[in-house]
């Protein structure tokens, strides 16, 4: 039964989705699986991976000691999964690609968020710099280990495809076929481009959510945004004697369906007018098929810009980037010129890659190690690198 078309193949997909029978394939030859297709596959092994897990100790812009009720990559990524699956089906689209490209796009996150991200950037830029979206790709290529003939969790080209959102021209010289997009100016697939929007529309509403629980931002800085201030009114019309509490979640709720349905009814209006014939042809394209009206866009350009602003540049954001950058640094300075600090797998490893490429490949292997460190345990590897009081 591994081999035979799956009812939503048959029924529900259009003929410009991906369909798991005419996969391009994965890095090593397996099998096809029994009782679900190659991408409910690629879901699976992605929920099962130790990255994915390792996402529920990652944050967003918070800390993960700063309170529990944050998103983490965790929380996003499985919100990322339900816009994105919702939005899928309507279009007729592939649901499982969808949804596993949704829960492993940010598996290559740095602890700290973007704070962690750009300072190994810049430990790592004499040795090639880090990418996160790259990351990502090398997690489930490369660094995931679990199976026992072959390293990484050897996903379709499809997922590997929506998994890498952008990189540097360099990094898609090394790439192969998947870099090709990159050289010459190509649309992914299309539920590539469904999945980096739903990602976009997760974070951009629920960073407001968690900038006002955090007191971070305000409703009355809000309302000088149009895309809240158009729900806040509305809300505060049908319900007067409201929380402000629920009043946020119940704004933010229809922000994201606006944003939804803004989505959907727009690029079903550009698939019809394409009429694709299959999936490839999206692939072909210079612009996306999957988009947001030109208003919409505006709309959250102006969310973004303020986010930006008042969240992202918050002083006490700046504290933490500031905190988190440090530690990133001080650690990868420290791994790299005494190898012998890192725990013994990692070590080996450092060896192993250094022994290959010399300075670079230890430089890499350090980097590996760092961005798969979760916000906690990376206080704690430099807690226990440079407080004289922890010898352990």
């Amino acid at each position: 039964m591994g081999d035979k078309p799956t009812v939503q193949s048959l029924t529900m997909l259009a003929p410009y989705a991906a369909d798991p029978l005419r996969t391009r394939g994965r890095r090593f030859s397996e099998p096809p699986p029994a009782y679900r297709n190659e991408y409910q596959r690629d879901r699976d092994r992605v929920v099962h991976s130790a990255g994915f897990r390792r996402l529920e100790y990652k944050t967003q812009v918070f800390v993960n000691h700063e309170g529990d009720l944050f998103r983490t990559r965790l929380t996003h990524s499985i919100e990322v999964a339900q816009i994105g699956r919702a939005i899928a089906r309507t279009l007729r689209l592939n649901e499982d690609l969808t949804e596993a490209i949704a829960l492993a796009h940010d598996l290559g996150h740095t602890p700290f968020g973007h704070a962690g991200q750009g300072a190994l950037n810049e430990c790592m830029r004499e040795f090639g710099g880090f990418e996160h979206n790259l990351q990502s790709l090398r997690v489930v290529d490369v660094l995931e280990e679990r199976y026992a003939e072959f390293e990484g969790l050897n996903l379709t080209f499809e997922a590997r495809e929506g998994i890498l959102k952008h990189c540097s021209l360099k990094s898609a010289r090394e790439l192969g076929e998947l870099g090709e997009r990159f050289l010459n100016p190509r649309q992914p697939g299309l539920e590539a481009q469904l999945a980096n929007l739903a990602d976009e529309i997760a974070y951009n509403n629920h960073d407001i959510d968690d900038g006002l629980r955090s007191g971070l931002i305000t409703v009355d800085e809000l309302r000088d945004v149009d895309l809240f201030a158009e729900h806040f009114r509305e809300v505060r019309k049908s319900y007067p004697a409201l929380s402000e509490r629920r009043s946020i979640h119940e704004v933010v709720r229809r922000m994201i369906n606006r944003q939804v349905v803004d989505l959907t009814e727009t690029s079903r209006a550009q698939l019809l007018t394409a009429a694709l014939t299959d999936s490839d042809a999206a692939r072909t394209l210079t612009e996306p098929l999957i988009s947001f009206s030109a208003p919409m866009w505006q709309q959250n350009l102006v969310l973004k810009q303020f986010l930006r602003k008042h969240l992202y540049q918050h002083y006490r954001v700046c504290r933490m980037t500031a905190k988190a950058e440090q530690v990133i640094r001080r650690l990868f300075d420290a791994f790299f010129g005494q190898p012998r600090l890192l725990p013994p797998e990692a070590a080996q490893k450092a060896r192993k890659y250094e022994a290959a490429g010399g300075e670079t490949g230890r430089a890499r292997a350090i980097a590996d190690y760092i961005a798969g460190m979760t916000d906690r345990y990376a206080i704690g590897e430099y807690q226990r690198l440079f407080d004289p009081s922890q010898l352990a």
